[in-house]
């Protein structure tokens, strides 16, 4: 009989990827990694796993390589941990057959101005906002908008090139860094203009048409988003709970989503919950963790279920707390040592979870790469959670030496 695999189209640098992996030996499967640089993936040299050299760009060759496996392995699915490849999932599920996500509406979903314009057909509360392809767009669109405003790519991931832009000096370094040649474009610039909708943010789990957990997220300081802190269950009110329910429902509906993971990102406005964005995957770490711990609910687990074609079991079996502290660095340079191995001995401190090695460059950028790790804590309280997590925290230190200025000797 023929070994059950689970095809992974691309990996995760970041932990997610590792949690796929890990879920689906759990389940019994063979997982396959398929991948334009597996090298770049290095839990899958640590754990023996087979990764396979492909580009990913190209659907047809994927579908070479798939038939190819096919001939050797029961698949019992393909999946991506990664919201690029979403997509291209889609497409290879429908060729072979298999359960997976609309491509269609993965592909709209991805891109954020046609997604913004979906929301706003379906009455679904967002921010202002204007599409521009140039600095004169830009200047027009944020004086009708009104300052404060928000710049960020119509497409791209986490919170690279998103920028708070508070006056028109700021409007114009960040227009200059984005189509100066800084920011890194697959297509034709397009930048979205927004209003900043002020207020609470919120992470919303959902799994088919169900919302499974609603987290609390902070930020370190702007004018970028930089995760700082992300707590669930968020404290609110009923009937904040359920209108935040509501809408996070209603983007599916809107966006033609509701098979497998999504992820909805809110803030708590003067007019209540309004949506900063939909992604149509699951969050990446440390979200799915803080779900099982809080919930009970293996969000990765039940996804590869749902991939395979079985029932899955989204059932919460207890309530705890469960909060996690992003580790940013304050300044650039070498990672010269981390230290962790007191924080990791504390008595409800479920994970500390590195993202460096020493003697890496530090440089910052104002998105989810200056992250260098997390700290996960839990309890029965949110008190208590918080107070695990700041001695944890404070157990961490490190030392990053800066760059030599230069003319510098060495």
């Amino acid at each position: 009989m023929a070994r059950r695999a689970l095809i992974l189209v691309e990996g995760n640098i970041r932990g997610l990827g590792l949690l796929f992996v890990q879920a689906a030996q759990r389940l019994g499967l063979h997982p396959i990694t398929l991948s334009a640089d597996p090298a770049q993936y290095d839990y899958l040299a640590a754990e023996s796993n087979e990764a396979i050299r492909v580009d990913t760009d190209n659907l047809d060759a994927l579908i070479r390589e798939c038939s190819r496996l096919y001939a050797t392995y029961d698949i019992a699915g393909i999946t991506s941990a990664t919201e690029s490849f979403y997509a291209t999932v889609g497409k290879l599920c429908r060729y072979f057959d298999l359960p997976g996500p609309n491509a269609e509406s993965i592909e709209r979903c991805c891109d954020k101005f046609a997604q913004r314009q979906l929301l706003a057909e379906a009455g679904v509360p967002i921010p202002a906002y204007r599409l521009a392809t140039n600095a004169t767009d830009i200047e027009r669109s944020a004086a009708e908008i009104g300052l404060p405003v928000i710049l960020k790519p119509a497409v791209g991931l986490g919170s690279r090139g998103v920028r708070l832009c508070g006056n028109l000096d700021e409007l114009a370094e960040h227009t200059t860094y984005l189509l100066g040649g800084k920011h890194i474009w697959r297509s034709p610039p397009r930048i979205l203009v927004e209003e900043f909708a002020q207020g609470s943010q919120y992470c919303i789990d959902i799994m088919g048409n169900e919302v499974i957990g609603i987290g609390a997220l902070g930020f370190c300081r702007p004018p970028h988003f930089v995760y700082r802190e992300l707590a669930y269950p968020a404290v609110l009110t009923d009937d904040e709970h359920n209108r935040i329910v509501d809408v996070s429902l209603s983007c599916l509906r809107a966006l033609g989503l509701g098979w497998g993971p999504t992820n909805v990102e809110l803030r708590w406005t003067k007019r209540g919950p309004v949506v900063i964005e939909v992604n149509p995957r699951l969050a990446g770490t440390p979200a799915p963790q803080l779900v099982q711990l809080t919930y009970g609910v293996d969000l990765v687990t039940e996804h590869i279920n749902l991939v395979m074609g079985d029932e899955w079991n989204l059932r919460r079996t207890h309530s705890h707390t469960a909060v996690a502290r992003y580790l940013v660095p304050d300044r650039d340079g070498t990672l010269d040592w981390i230290d962790d191995s007191r924080a990791t001995a504390i008595l409800g401190v479920a994970e500390v979870k590195l993202h460096v090695k020493l003697k890496t460059p530090i440089v910052r950028k104002g998105d989810h790469r200056d992250c260098i790790g997390h700290v996960i804590a839990t309890s029965p309280s949110l008190a208590q959670t918080e107070a695990i997590l700041q001695r944890a925290v404070d157990l961490i230190s490190w030392s990053i030496t800066p760059f030599p200025t230069p003319g510098e000797q060495e």
